[in-house]
């Protein structure tokens, strides 16, 4: 039987949305389950019904944020264009959406960010989507000849932890526009040159 509120039954949806409001209001240290079920008017067993531990809710919150991403990146390794490219603006589409929900809502990407350091299952899982996006993209720069690589997932890998400067929340101290978009920028083209295949030039 679900449990209904003013605003409708009560589902994951709806607790994850009042947990997104919580922390960006109180951080993730003041940030307990009991605030969460109060925002959202039920009792605290309520919430664990659907999550059974604060660290499950914690979890989901981190999941929900970074799948928001993935329609997007997902888009870009399907694209059209040449691999080096699209491999440039999938890393650029990471990195940016970011660095714009950390200028944006600061207060939520710094709760997300701490929230992230625990968050190792939601995480890493985040992590194997872009490097298999990645991974497409580099074997088919390969198929075409526009990509030197002998192992496209190593390639992959190397190429986000690269990177990892621009899109990792522990950095986002150094997100400072316009001085990280020319970083990336230079970055990224010492990359473009070490995947460029040798008489590419």
């Amino acid at each position: 039987m679900s449990t209904s509120t003013p605003g409708g039954p009560l589902t994951s949806e709806r607790i994850l949305e009042a947990a997104e409001e919580t922390l960006r209001r109180f951080g993730p240290a003041k940030t307990s389950v009991v605030d969460v079920a109060r925002a959202l008017g039920v009792s605290h067993g309520s919430v664990y019904r659907h999550f059974p531990t604060k660290a499950d809710l914690r979890d989901a919150v981190v999941d929900r944020w970074l799948q928001r991403m993935h329609p997007a990146l997902a888009a870009v390794a399907d694209g059209a264009g040449q691999a080096p490219e699209r491999i440039r603006l999938l890393l650029w589409t990471l990195a940016e959406t970011k660095w714009t929900r950390a200028q944006d809502d600061p207060e939520f990407f710094a709760a997300f960010a701490e929230l992230a350091e625990d968050a190792r299952t939601p995480v890493v899982a985040h992590i194997d989507f872009v490097v298999e996006q990645l991974t497409r993209v580099v074997a088919e720069g390969v198929e075409r000849g526009e990509i030197a690589s002998r192992d496209p997932r190593r390639t992959a890998l190397a190429v986000f932890d690269a990177m990892a400067k621009f899109h990792n929340p522990a950095a986002r101290a150094a997100w400072v526009r316009p001085e990280v978009d020319e970083s990336f920028a230079n970055v990224w083209a010492l990359l473009r040159d070490g995947l460029l295949p040798r008489d590419s030039g």
